[in-house]
């Protein structure tokens, strides 16, 4: 027997970091149906926000038979910590290398009684460039933007085939990087050096194949207008014509398709 999957994408976000903070999290269930959780925090961090949507996404899961749990997030952090660095914490008394006490502990100690819960079963615990363009991600930075700002997205929760968002989308298997980037997200969607988060090598542009037509746009939000509630589009960010063509042939369309 195929053992069944959960497949979860996480999200945070903080304007001031600390500041007013917010947390998204995709969760498609082996029943085939998707649960968007989401909340946000008047004064936190986005190391918090990270967690706390791990956390929450674990929590809501009750498993009866073995499941394989794929956990998608972009915090180097949230990886680094629960895989490499906690059982040091927890061994020295919750203390860091210099002796200091490690922050946010108490999101630590929760995630680790949710990890410890769902044991027998195992969460791979894998990782996405933040803006890389997969469906699932940018639903979840959208929910935890939105509730850091104030004005939260109304939630989905319902069957897989009436989403507006491809999870069918998962994104490659990628290592962590060799260091981590000390510059964390903000609600506005820009690194706390005022970088945006989508900058990278190339043009950036987004294309959505929606009714058998192919469009491309210069912003998330041009894209995310036409896709957002209808089901069973598809939408990716590209940063080069390469990545463009390879998008097409993945998408089962010619690389000389016209895109309007």
């Amino acid at each position: 027997m195929m053992q069944k999957s959960v497949v979860i994408f996480t999200d945070g976000a903080c304007s001031g970091n600390p500041g007013p903070g917010g947390w998204g999290s995709v969760v498609w269930m082996p029943d085939d149906t998707v649960h968007e959780l989401g909340d946000g925090v008047r004064e936190t961090t986005n190391n918090r926000m990270e967690m706390a949507a791990a956390i929450h996404a674990l929590k809501m899961l009750e498993l009866t038979e073995p499941t394989q749990i794929l956990l998608y997030t972009d915090s180097q952090y949230l990886i680094r910590g629960i895989t490499q660095w906690i059982f040091g914490w927890r061994a020295k008394g919750w203390k860091n290398a210099e002796g200091k006490d490690v922050a946010n502990r108490e999101h630590w100690e929760e995630l680790l009684r949710q990890v410890t819960r769902l044991k027998p079963n195992t969460i791979q615990w894998k990782y996405v460039r933040g803006h890389s363009g997969y469906p699932g991600n940018e639903r979840c930075d959208q929910i935890a933007v939105s509730y850091a700002q104030g004005k939260p997205d109304r939630l989905y929760i319902g069957p897989k085939d009436g989403y507006f968002v491809d999870l069918e989308q998962l994104p490659a298997d990628e290592p962590l990087p060799e260091k981590s980037v000390s510059k964390s997200k903000s609600a506005s969607g820009t690194t706390s050096s005022g970088s945006s988060k989508s900058s990278g090598g190339g043009p950036v542009s987004y294309l959505s194949y929606i009714n058998g037509v192919l469009k491309r746009y210069s912003t998330w939000a041009e894209c995310e207008k036409a896709v957002k509630g209808r089901p069973g589009v598809k939408f990716k960010k590209v940063k080069s014509r390469q990545e463009e063509q390879e998008t097409l042939t993945s998408w089962g369309l010619s690389t000389s398709a016209p895109i309007e």
